[in-house]
């Protein structure tokens, strides 16, 4: 991989950011995403091919997303219009239409980016399938959120999802080198040099800004890895509450405690309240998970996480975090039993079949004389009166044969479950052979 400043053609106006004068002007210098600007990459593919795609590049802050469109519509000699969802509407959008349509008279295409194009409404994004299907527009989006949810599936059924990476610590230390080569080296200790990579979190833009921070500052020694910290800006978690983060995360939670990891529960816990995650949203998904997942394998997850969120609607943050760590650590570590989860599916699917049987007369309360004379209630046994407590009655519909919906498993309190259900079904089955 070449370094240096050569790689970057790295000089530019006085008061450039730096981000902005490090920004690649050939794809070959492009850092990282070996998978789409290698030799046998789908974009080197792409442009190769001679005729440009819409495409849209989806990945995390800071990984080259805009970069990739700029060089993607150099390499047809399109003219490159760059808009932003969160400023630009729809009239923005008819009035680069209409300049595309100049554009095309003079024998050339226009490459259309669109950064944050999540940020459009699906009825939005609407503006563009006609000119995108004539060919007047190349379209090209960039968004950190899943296109899957983000966009509208006819505007995906014309474009190439292109996935972007965040960097590698190999990539950024070769950014490193070539930053240091127009900024000069930053005064910082090998140690704390190490740590600066690190709190890019694969975000080249944030990672050379602070580079750009750090090589202003004036000091008489090194800065070590306390000093360096204390003189750059904290940065918040890496976290969309409304985004893929918040999906993706919630998910990994809820494996973890599924897959009975209590420190990697206790580590997504942590990650998403250090984002902002409403930790009422946290508290009612681990009651979910104690119903879904331990079910009455431990009947105690339930209260458990219930206590966990009247613990936390009382405390809040950060007092409150580590009732929603307890409770998931808890149920990481309980006997785990979907069958209750499974019975109530097949119950529902059940019920709908039957919706139009009425329950058997002898089970159903008689309030009214008419009622009675219909025979409403008549033959009930009260099962306290019995001797075993237990009428060995039957509850099903007519023409409804008795299911085993629920089917309790031998693991943690299910045991005894299991126990209890065979007990009554033999007594069921001696009741009725009387």
């Amino acid at each position: 991989m070449n370094t240096g400043r050569g790689l970057f053609e790295a000089l530019g106006p006085v008061g450039e950011p730096l981000a902005a004068r490090l920004r690649p002007k050939r794809l070959e210098d492009v850092v990282g995403q070996a998978h789409l600007v290698g030799d046998e990459g789908i974009l080197s593919r792409l442009m190769a091919a001679g005729v440009p795609q819409s495409v849209i590049f989806w990945g995390p802050p800071g990984c080259g997303k805009t970069t990739l469109a700029r060089l993607y519509a150099q390499a047809f000699g399109a003219e490159f219009v760059q808009i932003s969802a969160v400023l630009a509407g729809v009239a923005d959008v008819r009035k680069v239409v209409d300049e595309a349509r100049h554009t095309q008279s003079m024998g050339q295409r226009t490459v259309l980016f669109v950064d944050e194009i999540h940020r459009f409404t699906k009825a939005q994004q609407d503006a563009f399938l006609p000119h995108v299907e004539s060919g007047l527009l190349v379209l090209v989006g960039a968004t950190t959120e899943n296109p899957s949810f983000a966009l509208n599936n006819a505007l995906i059924s014309r474009c190439t999802v292109l996935p972007v990476k965040s960097l590698e610590r190999a990539d950024l230390e070769a950014i490193l080198l070539s930053a240091e080569a127009v900024v000069g080296a930053l005064p910082v200790t090998e140690e704390a040099r190490g740590a600066l990579l690190d709190l890019a979190h694969g975000d080249a833009r944030y990672f050379l800004n602070l580079v750009e921070l750090v090589s202003a500052l004036r000091v008489k020694t090194p800065l070590d890895v306390a000093g360096l910290k204390a003189a750059i800006p904290a940065r918040l978690a890496l976290y969309d509450k409304g985004g893929d983060w918040h999906y993706d995360l919630i998910s990994a939670l809820h494996k973890s405690v599924r897959g009975s990891d209590p420190d990697a529960a206790m580590y997504y816990v942590a990650r998403m309240m250090a984002g902002g995650e409403d930790g009422m949203y946290l508290a009612r998904r681990l009651i979910r998970m104690a119903v879904e997942d331990v079910g009455l394998a431990d009947p105690q997850a339930l209260p458990i996480a219930m206590a966990a969120q009247e613990s936390y609607r009382t405390m809040g943050s950060p007092e409150g975090d580590l009732s929603l760590a307890e409770a998931a650590v808890y149920m990481a570590l309980a006997p785990k039993s979907n069958a209750l989860y499974k019975a109530y599916n097949d119950a529902k699917m059940l019920a709908a079949a039957t919706a139009h049987v009425a329950p058997p007369k002898h089970i159903v309360n008689a309030p009214t004389k008419m009622m009675k004379e219909l025979g409403h209630g008549a033959g009930y046994a009260y099962d306290h009166d019995t001797e075993h407590g237990f009428s060995g009655q039957n509850y099903w519909p007519d023409g409804v044969e008795r299911p085993e919906l629920y089917k309790p498993v031998a693991r943690g309190f299910e045991r005894e479950m299991q126990k209890r259900m065979a007990y009554f079904a033999k007594l069921r089955d001696d009741l009725n052979q009387e």
